[in-house]
């Protein structure tokens, strides 16, 4: 069986925590592992090979998770990416992974950003799955109930047999599926063959099959699939739910009490924090007088609260965020706020990882910006030049294989180089250990956007 993991989505109401350049299924949250890891571990007991789908950005960081669990868990774990240059929803992207599967490939879907905590139950319901797979029907999970939750569409089942499917409710409507009892929570999990999934598509989406097997014609294939941009934009965007799981019928649904949550607010994620005799979540980092169920995250400056209850503190580097228990789903305001405002905050954390290594924003003000970066040994950056900002190299640690214009030159600690608007040029860290060094750029605009690449190892734009 193979594991089709999507990696797609920001996860903006866990903001600031999560951001679109590390979501929330890649910030360890739990014993120093993120969600993407923990559902690789469960899932490898019954899954032999991996398909993950992800964006640019999320493949390294996705590369880099799977290549630690490698050091921990071994065997070798099979996987390959598919990368998507712009999302078009769940149902092109297990469109375009099946088409690089043999047609009688049983696929599993889930999520990167699920917790499940009864796995004994889990494996059970998947072993289920997988059975009624093989008789060609097309499989979802539903998950057990355990309040009247509007925040997640459901699943109306007679046996393993769906009803219909639900839209998210209003209150009183989701109160009244408990107590009817017959109700799911639908929770984005899925399995079937990979054939019988594209035939079903075929029927009762047409336009996107026929665009998704124009894509997947001009894929580039090698260490992962990459759908052209061209192609992938002129895919229609819709969910799978929508575009076949309700209209098939052979669309079988298995009742799952497996301990799930798909971590959708700090409300969610502050039931699955270990807490103190208070309810307070525990931490290094916190001082607390009469304080009761707070939920605090923060791993750097000491947190004090004193007569304060049922809040919600996230403290990160470059950003602050304090709310009353209950209102977490609007935190993806505050997010819509701020890209209005033009404002990076959602997009990027202080530190921001890339493929070869990461750099962190120690001061950003009108004009300057100053980084320190580390390049991991036997990396590059990309050929590249900038229309508004000069910079200079000021290397720490390691030495530094410079490309400015036409000239290479090694920087070793405590020498420095300096690049004008305007040129190409490249750094590499040719050694092996890290190369550690502080950049200081001067220019009217110092956005990372302002980035024109000639030539990346790592196949970005």
């Amino acid at each position: 069986m193979i594991n089709l993991i999507l990696c797609g989505g920001s996860g903006t109401r866990l903001w600031p925590i999560s951001r679109t350049l590390l979501p929330k299924q890649f910030v360890p949250l739990f014993q120093e592992q993120s969600l993407f890891q923990k559902t690789v571990l469960r899932n490898q007991a019954f899954c032999d090979q991996f398909l993950i789908v992800s964006n640019q950005e999320q493949y390294f960081l996705a590369l880099d998770q799977m290549q630690a669990l490698e050091k921990t868990s071994p065997p070798s774990l099979k996987s390959q990416f598919v990368l998507e240059p712009v999302g078009r929803n769940t149902a092109p992207a297990i469109a375009l992974s099946c088409m690089s599967l043999d047609a009688d490939a049983i696929v599993f879907v889930t999520p990167s950003d699920h917790l499940i905590k009864d796995e004994a139950a889990y494996e059970a319901v998947v072993k289920q799955a997988k059975t009624l797979a093989k008789q060609n029907k097309l499989v979802t999970f539903g998950i057990q109930p355990t309040y009247p939750e509007t925040g997640f569409g459901y699943i109306e089942a007679k046996g393993e047999d769906v009803l219909s499917f639900k839209e998210k409710p209003e209150l009183s409507v989701a109160e009244s599926y408990l107590e009817q009892g017959n109700f799911y929570w639908n929770s984005g999990m899925f399995c079937f063959k990979a054939g019988v999934f594209l035939t079903e598509l075929e029927q009762h989406a047409p336009e996107i099959f026929q665009a998704c097997q124009t894509a997947f014609k001009q894929t580039q294939q090698g260490d992962f699939l990459r759908i052209p941009m061209a192609e992938m934009e002129a895919i229609p965007a819709d969910s799978i739910d929508y575009a076949v799981m309700e209209k098939s019928a052979h669309v079988k649904v298995i009742p799952s009490d497996i301990g799930w949550s798909d971590l959708g607010s700090f409300e969610a994620l502050d039931q699955e924090l270990e807490k103190d005799e208070k309810g307070n979540t525990l931490s290094d980092h916190t001082l607390l007088l009469n304080a009761k169920n707070n939920l605090i995250l923060g791993n750097q400056r000491l947190i004090s609260l004193i007569d304060i209850e049922n809040l919600m503190i996230v403290d990160t580097d470059d950003a602050l965020l304090i709310a009353p228990k209950g209102s977490g789903q609007k935190v993806k305001e505050i997010v819509a706020q701020l890209k209005s405002q033009g404002s990076e905050l959602p997009q990027i954390h202080r530190t921001a990882h890339r493929p070869w290594g990461a750099y962190t924003i120690l001061e950003s003000a009108e004009r300057y910006k100053i980084k320190r970066i580390v390049v991991k040994p036997g990396k590059t950056l990309s050929l590249q030049k900038h229309l508004h900002r000069s910079e200079h190299w000021i290397v720490v640690s390691g030495t530094a294989t410079v490309t400015v214009g036409d000239k290479v030159q090694l920087v070793r600690p405590n020498e420095s180089t300096y690049i004008p608007i305007g040129e190409k040029h490249r750094l590499a860290n040719d050694g092996r250990l890290d190369l550690i060094l502080i950049e200081a750029q001067v220019g009217e605009y110092t956005g990372e956007d302002d980035i024109i690449r000639f030539d990346d190892q790592y196949g970005r734009q």
